[in-house]
C-alpha cells in the first residue's frame, strides 16, 4: 500500500436506486424467460449436450461467486483497507451461491449423461470399485448440499455483519467477521476444491489430478476481480462509488495480472 500525506475524510453513506435500473432489470429478465426456454428446447432435444452445456454454464458463475467470497475473506483476514470501498460488491455476487443451489439441481437430476460412474454397477469395473466410498451416489449428493451451506453459510455471515455494523458502526462486528474470515478460510480452500474434484474431475473417474483444485481457485480469483472491476466501472458511470480513485483500478489490476500468471503456471504443471 502506498503512503498518504494527508487523511482522507470519510465518504458519504451512498443508496442504491433499484428504480433507476428497472429498464435494465426487465430486459435481463426477458433475457433470463428467453434462456430458460431455449433450455427447455435443448435439453428435449438433445439431453446429452444440454446436460454439459448447463454444467459448463453452472460452473461458471459458481466459481466467480466463490472468487468473490475468496476476495470478501482476505480483505477481512489481512485487515485490507484498499477494498473496503467494493466490498459490498463482493459480498453481494457472494451471496449469490445459496441462489445457484436451485441451478445445481438440473445436474443431479441428469447425472446419466454426466457422470459415467453412475451408470456402472458394483463388480463391473476394479478401478471404480476401488473408489466406491467416495463414488457413491448419496454421498455425492450430501457433499454438494454441504458446499453449498458451507459456502453460503460463510458468505451469509460475512454480509450480515457488513451490513449491521453500517447501521451501527459497532467495532464488535469487525472482530466477528476477522473470526468468521479466519475459520472461513479453510472451509473455502476445501469446499472449492472437493466440489472441482466431484462435479468437474468426477466427470471422468479414471483420471486425477493433484492440481485441479488450486487451478479452479486461480481461475475463481482471476476471473471474480476481473468482474469486480466491471461492476465498479458500470456503478461508477451510473453515479456510485465516486470515492474509487485511479490507485483501486491500480490494485485490482495487478491482482488479476497476479492471479492471470498463477493460473498459467497451474495450467502449464497441469
Amino acid at each position: 500500500m502506498s503512503e498518504r500525506s494527508q487523511v482522507l475524510p470519510a465518504p458519504e453513506g451512498e443508496y442504491f436506486e433499484p428504480s433507476r435500473f428497472s429498464g435494465l432489470s426487465l430486459l435481463l429478465a426477458g433475457g433470463a424467460v428467453v434462456g430458460l426456454v431455449l433450455c427447455a428446447i435443448g435439453a428435449v432435444t438433445d439431453a446429452r449436450q444440454f446436460s454439459f452445456s448447463w454444467l459448463f454454464g453452472f460452473i461458471y458463475f459458481f466459481t466467480i461467486c466463490c472468487g468473490c467470497l475468496f476476495w470478501t475473506i482476505v480483505h477481512h483476514a489481512t485487515d485490507a483497507e484498499w477494498s473496503v470501498v467494493v466490498r459490498r460488491q463482493l459480498e453481494n455476487i457472494g451471496l449469490l451461491l445459496f441462489a445457484l443451489l436451485i441451478f445445481a439441481i438440473p445436474i443431479l437430476v441428469l447425472r446419466h449423461h454426466l457422470f459415467e460412474w453412475t451408470n456402472i454397477k458394483p463388480g463391473q469395473d476394479a478401478l471404480l470399485d476401488s473408489k466406491r466410498r467416495y463414488l457413491n451416489w448419496s454421498f455425492f449428493v450430501f457433499r454438494a448440499f454441504l458446499y453449498f451451506i458451507l459456502l453460503g453459510g460463510v458468505a451469509f455471515l460475512l454480509r450480515r455483519f457488513s451490513v449491521a455494523q453500517d447501521r451501527d458502526g459497532n467495532p464488535r462486528c469487525t472482530v466477528w467477521m476477522r473470526i468468521i474470515a479466519f475459520v472461513g478460510l479453510p472451509i473455502f480452500g476445501l469446499a472449492l476444491s472437493f466440489a472441482a474434484f466431484d462435479w468437474l474431475m468426477g466427470l471422468n473417474f479414471r483420471w486425477y489430478s493433484t492440481m485441479w483444485g488450486p487451478y479452479i481457485f486461480a481461475g475463481a480469483a482471476g476471473s471474480s476481480m476481473s468482474l469486480l472491476v466491471l461492476v465498479t466501472t458500470a456503478l461508477r458511470q451510473a453515479g456510485y462509488l465516486k470515492v474509487v480513485t485511479m490507485e483501486h483500478y491500480h490494485i485490482m489490476g495487478k491482482w488479476m495480472l497476479a492471479f492471470s500468471v498463477f493460473w498459467a503456471y497451474i495450467g502449464f504443471s497441469q
